[in-house]
């Protein structure tokens, strides 16, 4: 009776859970199906059209984000529409960036080299925020499941222009929409500029407000009309696990799209995170200092998964299937620290736009840094220090941690095993492999 009981308790635990689970996908699943229709038909199709092709994308839609076998169907039904739509090479021009990065790799710095370009580029700083926050309070947790498919909505509304679906993720929602509450505003130009800055609304508070000037709240109207007039789009994303969900960005005619993937020693990662996000690294930070105290087995396969993900999505691109033939770019941290105006020249490049008198001066005026002005969030930090530094405050009982968990995707990326204390803060061993990613 014993055993029938358990089986029962643990049969209907599991059914609540799978339904819970099913319920925020469903919720996500209804926000991009009646957010993102009218985006992949296109406003050439708001005529009367073909209902059937109408009624099997809404099908597929409503279900986008059940498994990957449907959302690889739907991926593959909206190129089809494409392609029957939209002429080859439709974005004139146009090129669209996508930074993607992890958190502590230095991507806010990169991001400025886009940032910095001027009138002729529209940057966002991490719109992504609102969806894993949204996605995370609903579910305890960001559900990979949803979040690549919604990561990868939002990205491909942003890039054309459009803020409807981002809109659905803020929170508190706008009104009329304009918005009090989109996240670090302030680190970009294009939201802070004109006509973007309306009249500053002293009885409005924006936390994320623009700093170089007083405007009022951000108007996504403005926002929307303003991308539309920029030559480029770049865009700085923390957020996306796996390039291989971006697939239909790559393949969407209308976009020129530019993948530049940003990543860092995992060791200087960990050390940097254990900095900055002090609170939520306590484990790590005790083990530092405590010889006797177990390993936790759960942050251990989080870091693990972390390293796995970005040697996965460096290994495709790397690879250069069809859908990223000359649309990827690998760049190391610890390059564009050392070699700053070197590597941002190298990236322009490869996206195929000019390097800016005001880029390089960006540059050299945040390369040399104080310590005064560098803070632990600052993009101004002399780059060069910055390399070396995290090798004299991680204990090498951690470096033999992040070695054995994250080795395959440190060798990939070149970097060099410390075989002991004495060669970890050796700063005459270098343990950056000269590596070159074609």
């Amino acid at each position: 009776m014993r055993i029938k009981y358990t089986i029962s308790v643990i049969f209907i635990v599991t059914l609540v859970i799978i339904e819970k689970e099913n319920n925020i996908i469903s919720k996500v699943s209804d926000k991009l199906s009646t957010q993102l229709t009218p985006l992949l038909l296109g406003p050439s199709l708001s005529a009367p059209h073909n209902a059937s092709a109408d009624q099997h994308l809404d099908h597929l839609l409503e279900n986008a984000s059940v498994d990957q076998h449907e959302d690889h169907l739907l991926e593959n039904s909206t190129w089809s529409i494409q392609q029957s739509v939209f002429p080859a090479s439709a974005s004139g021009g146009q090129k669209h960036i996508l930074l993607l990065a992890t958190t502590r790799t230095g991507s806010s710095f990169v991001g400025e080299f886009f940032n910095q370009q001027g009138s002729n580029m529209f940057y966002l700083f991490e719109p992504l925020w609102h969806v894993e926050r949204m996605l995370s309070v609903e579910s305890g947790g960001t559900n990979a499941s949803v979040a690549g498919p919604a990561y990868r909505d939002v990205l491909h509304q942003l890039f054309l222009c459009e803020f409807s679906l981002l809109e659905s993720f803020i929170e508190p929602a706008p009104q009329d929409h304009v918005t009090a509450s989109l996240f670090r505003r302030e680190s970009s130009q294009s939201l802070c500029e004109d006509p973007v800055c309306t009249p500053f609304v002293r009885k409005a508070f924006e936390r994320y407000h623009c700093r170089m000037r007083r405007c009022g709240p951000l108007n996504l109207t403005l926002a929307t009309q303003s991308c539309k007039q920029k030559e480029h789009h770049a865009i700085k994303s923390v957020r996306v696990r796996q390039l291989e969900t971006l697939r239909p960005l790559a393949e969407d005619p209308r976009l020129d799209m530019k993948f530049i993937q940003l990543v860092r020693d995992p060791r200087a990662v960990l050390a940097s995170r254990m900095v900055a996000f002090s609170s939520k690294y306590k484990i790590w930070k005790r083990w530092a200092v405590d010889e006797d105290l177990p390993v936790d087995e759960d942050e251990v396969r989080k870091l693990k998964g972390n390293c796995d993900n970005i040697r996965m999505s460096a290994e495709i691109g790397l690879k250069q299937p069809p859908w990223l033939r000359g649309r990827y770019m690998l760049v190391r941290y610890e390059d564009i620290a050392r070699f700053p105006m070197h590597k941002a020249t190298e990236m322009y490049s490869f996206i195929g736009i000019s390097f800016t008198a005001t880029v390089e001066e960006w540059i050299l005026q945040n390369t040399q840094a104080s310590k005064e002005v560098s803070g632990v969030y600052s993009t101004q930090k002399n780059s060069s220090e910055q390399v070396e530094k995290w090798r004299f405050n991680i204990p090498f009982k951690l470096v033999q941690l992040v070695q054995k968990v994250c080795g395959p995707t440190m060798t990939l990326f070149g970097y060099k095993f410390a075989e002991n204390k004495d060669m970890l803060i050796d700063k005459s061993i270098s343990l950056i492999e000269e590596k070159t990613f074609l």
